[in-house]
C-alpha cells in the first residue's frame, strides 16, 4: 500500500515548480489599446496569469488577483492578466459585466506568448522576479493557491 501512494505521488504533475530561467520577453495588445512589454516592467516583481472567459477557475480566480494586485502594487509589484482566446471581444465583454480589474489585460489571440511560456491549461500563473528571472510557474486553480502566489510575492517584494 504505501509503495502505491508513493508510486502515485511520484505520478502527479506538480501543479506549482520554482525556477530561475530568464522570463521570455513579449508585447502584447492591451485592453484600452496600448501595447504591454514585459521588458518594460523589469525591476517590479511580475505575475503574469494566463485566462480565458470560459475557464471556471479563471473566473473564480480573477476577483483574489485583483485583491493581490491592489495589496502589493505600493510595493513594486504588477499582475497582467493574458487572456488566450482567439477574439478577445468575449474577454472585453466578461470583464465589462464582471466589473474591469484595476491591472492591465492583455490579449494573446494567436497564443505566441502562451507557446513561449508552455501554457498548456488554464488557468496558467507565473511570477517573475525584480530581475526578470521565472520562480514560479504553477498550473491551475483551486481555492487556497492564492497562499501559494502570496509566499512568493511577499518573498520578492522583499529582495
Amino acid at each position: 500500500m504505501r509503495a502505491c501512494l508513493i508510486a502515485l505521488l511520484l505520478a502527479v504533475p506538480a501543479a506549482a515548480s520554482n525556477s530561475t530561467a530568464p522570463a521570455p520577453d513579449f508585447r502584447l495588445p492591451t485592453l484600452g489599446g496600448k501595447q504591454l512589454s514585459l521588458g518594460d516592467l523589469k525591476g517590479q516583481v511580475v505575475m503574469i496569469n494566463f485566462w480565458a472567459t470560459w475557464c471556471g477557475p479563471c473566473r473564480q480566480e480573477m476577483p483574489l488577483l485583483e485583491g493581490i494586485y491592489k495589496k502589493y502594487k505600493p510595493m513594486g509589484f504588477t499582475m497582467v492578466g493574458v487572456n488566450v482566446e482567439p477574439d478577445s471581444k468575449a474577454a472585453e465583454q466578461w470583464l465589462a459585466k464582471q466589473g474591469p480589474v484595476s491591472f492591465p489585460i492583455a490579449f494573446d489571440t494567436d497564443s505566441k506568448v502562451s507557446k513561449l511560456y508552455k501554457v498548456t491549461g488554464m488557468p496558467n500563473s507565473v511570477i517573475i522576479d525584480r530581475k526578470g528571472n521565472v520562480r514560479l510557474l504553477h498550473r491551475g486553480y483551486k481555492p487556497g493557491d492564492e497562499n501559494t502566489y502570496l509566499d512568493q510575492i511577499r518573498m520578492l517584494v522583499k529582495e
